[in-house]
């Protein structure tokens, strides 16, 4: 079963679909305790010496606000009608391999889900700690709209900082639909940003322009690992 999902995953970036969208496939999973080091290493010894074709993959841990018992989750990103790497890039051996040893660290996989991003201003590295709020909306034109005039109004205040907006299309975890993302360097330097926002008059007032919107569940993850 675990086998067959992995498979399943990978085989959705190797699909020719629509030109210039970024996309993004994501699986949650528990790890064994004090295993965090030995994951990141085989991800290192994987995908170090791999050439992505605009794309990249991630080891992220999943923070305060976990809920089914996941600590980390792997994230994929590509563009819509690009194949991800190189066929060459990979062989199987090496990608069995990679699934064979991270199986010994890891004992149960969890939710999985993909979607689009619509929106998406990167950021540093140094920015490692990211917020993410899951949520529903009524009109997405709207809602993004209504976001990159945010992002566009207050952007010295998301200099360095990686800030986006995108869809839940497969396994929408909680029912919700959409997400917002925004890193920052630690919870404090979230919490410090929130504080001079929510006392801007424009921001409040940004913020309601975006439509109705049902927050559905947030939660922070740290990234460890990122190759592109």
């Amino acid at each position: 079963m675990k086998k067959l999902l992995i498979t399943i995953i990978i085989a959705v970036f190797t699909l020719q679909l629509s030109a210039q969208t970024e996309a993004y496939s994501v699986v949650e999973f528990k790890a064994k305790p004090h295993t965090q080091k030995k994951l990141m290493e085989i991800f290192s010894r994987t995908f170090d010496s791999v050439a992505f074709n605009n794309a990249g993959i991630s080891l992220e841990r999943i923070g305060n606000g976990r809920t089914n018992g996941a600590t980390h989750r792997m994230v994929w990103s590509w563009t819509l009608g690009e194949d991800m790497m190189e066929d060459d890039a990979m062989s199987d051996d090496k990608a069995d391999l990679l699934w064979s040893r991270m199986a010994n660290y890891i004992e149960e996989w969890q939710a999985s889900y993909s979607g689009r991003v619509s929106s998406w201003k990167p950021g540093n590295t140094e920015n490692n700690t990211m917020h993410i709020w899951d949520i529903k909306i009524e009109d997405p034109n709207v809602f993004k709209a209504g976001h990159d005039k945010i992002v566009e109004t207050f952007k010295e205040d998301f200099e360095g900082r990686s800030v986006g907006f995108g869809t839940y299309d497969f396994g929408r975890p909680n029912g919700a639909t959409h997400w917002i993302a925004l890193t920052g360097k630690n919870k404090e330097d979230h919490m410090m940003l929130y504080e001079k926002f929510w006392n801007d008059k424009t921001f409040v007032k940004l913020i309601k322009e975006r439509g109705p919107v049902e927050n559905v569940k947030d939660y922070e993850v740290r990234i460890l690992k990122h190759f592109q």
